[in-house]
């Protein structure tokens, strides 16, 4: 089960390490409440996001329940203080895993998440879990349609590839070696 708090923080932290240095976030407006629900059910498969939570935030940054669910998947629309499209559906462990990174706590152990972001993601550093904006050492990549498995034990990610600059049309294991590593999936 998930809270508001624990959604609103996640929604804070990720807003905040992607959107910081965007010159783009003061040219976007707010969407509409049906603008965010069309953008956050676009995050996941027709039949995960039809029955999941939608939350997003309001301008003040304070979160909000757009539409109540009840498959345990919460999806976000899309930031308008990003430069490109991440709306992104997350099961109740990816949540609390999420909650670990955002407060730089340990992800909870035997907790297995996964999170869709079918739209793609901004760009992020593959190295750093707490970059705000890429430089010369920190590996920026671009994601397309993904999912993204979360809090499986080292021996699942041994399988896949932990390169600083990956090819992101394969799986690869982002952040790999911290707490918060978690395998890349792209989606076709």
């Amino acid at each position: 089960m998930h809270t508001p708090d624990l959604i609103y923080r996640f929604a804070v932290a990720t807003t905040l390490l992607v959107a910081m240095g965007s010159a783009q976030a003061a040219d976007k407006t707010m969407p509409s409440d049906a603008q965010m629900i069309a953008s956050a059910m676009r995050a996941a498969p027709a039949k995960v996001a039809r029955d999941a939570t939608i939350m997003a935030m309001d301008a003040t940054g304070k979160m909000r329940t757009l539409r109540e669910g009840h498959n345990g998947f919460t999806c976000l629309p899309d930031s308008p203080t990003t430069p490109g499209p991440d709306p992104m559906c997350l099961d109740g462990n990816a949540l609390a895993w999420a909650q670990a990174w955002m407060a730089h706590q340990p992800p909870p152990a035997g907790k297995l998440g996964m999170a869709y972001m079918l739209e793609g993601g901004t760009d992020a550093s593959n190295t750093d879990p707490f970059a705000t904006k890429p430089d010369a050492g920190n590996h920026w990549v671009k994601t397309g349609a993904h999912f993204m498995i979360v809090g499986a034990d080292d021996a699942f990610y041994a399988g896949y590839p932990k390169k600083a600059d990956p090819d992101t049309r394969a799986p690869y294991v982002m952040w790999a070696g911290t707490p918060y590593q978690h395998l890349m999936a792209p989606i076709k």
